[in-house]
C-alpha cells in the first residue's frame, strides 16, 4: 500500500525513513498538505530573511535560513543529511565542499572574477550540486542565492 504523503513527487527528494520521521505537525497526511506547511513556513522564513542585511556567505546563515525556512515542519530543518543521495555529495564531504564553495564565491567577489549575475548561477549551481540538507535544498538555494544578490546590490533571481 502506498503512503499519499511520501509518494515519490519529480521534484522532491526522496526522504529516508529516519528523515520521515522527522515530520513535525501530526495533521499532514497528503502531500498537498505537506507542500502547503512548507511554503508557509518558506514565506514566513523569507520575510525574516529579507528583514535585515545577513552574511550568507557563511555556513551558519546558510543552515540558520534552511532551519528557519523548514523549522515548523521537520525536525531536522538546519541540520546537514547524513544520508547518501543520487545527487549531491557524500554525506562527510558536505562540510568542506559548502566552506570551499563559500572562499571561492568570496573570491569571485573580491576581485570582480565574473559579473554578479554570473557569480549568482555558480552559486546557486553548486550549492544545488552539493545538496546538505535531506530535502528542500532547491528551494533553499534560490532563496540563499536572491540574498547573495541582494547583499549585491543587484535584483533577485526569483
Amino acid at each position: 500500500m502506498s503512503d499519499p504523503l511520501f509518494e515519490q513527487d519529480d521534484a522532491a527528494t526522496p526522504l529516508a525513513h529516519e528523515e520521515r520521521e522527522g515530520l513535525i505537525p501530526s495533521y499532514i497526511t497528503l502531500r498537498r498538505e505537506l507542500n502547503q506547511a512548507e511554503q508557509e513556513n518558506i514565506l514566513a522564513a523569507e520575510e525574516w530573511a529579507f528583514a535585515r542585511k545577513r552574511d550568507v556567505l557563511s555556513e551558519q546563515t546558510l543552515k540558520g535560513l534552511h532551519k528557519r525556512m523548514f523549522d515548523r515542519v521537520w525536525r531536522w530543518a538546519g541540520a546537514f543529511r547524513h544520508s547518501e543521495r543520487n545527487i549531491g555529495v557524500a554525506p562527510h564531504r558536505i562540510a568542506i565542499e559548502l566552506r570551499q564553495l563559500l572562499d571561492d564565491c568570496r573570491y569571485w567577489i573580491e576581485h570582480n572574477t565574473y559579473p554578479a549575475d554570473e557569480i549568482a548561477a555558480r552559486f546557486h549551481h553548486r550549492l544545488v550540486w552539493i545538496h546538505p540538507f535531506p530535502n528542500g535544498n532547491g528551494r533553499h538555494a534560490r532563496l540563499a542565492t536572491d540574498l547573495l544578490l541582494a547583499a549585491q546590490g543587484q535584483p533577485r533571481f526569483s
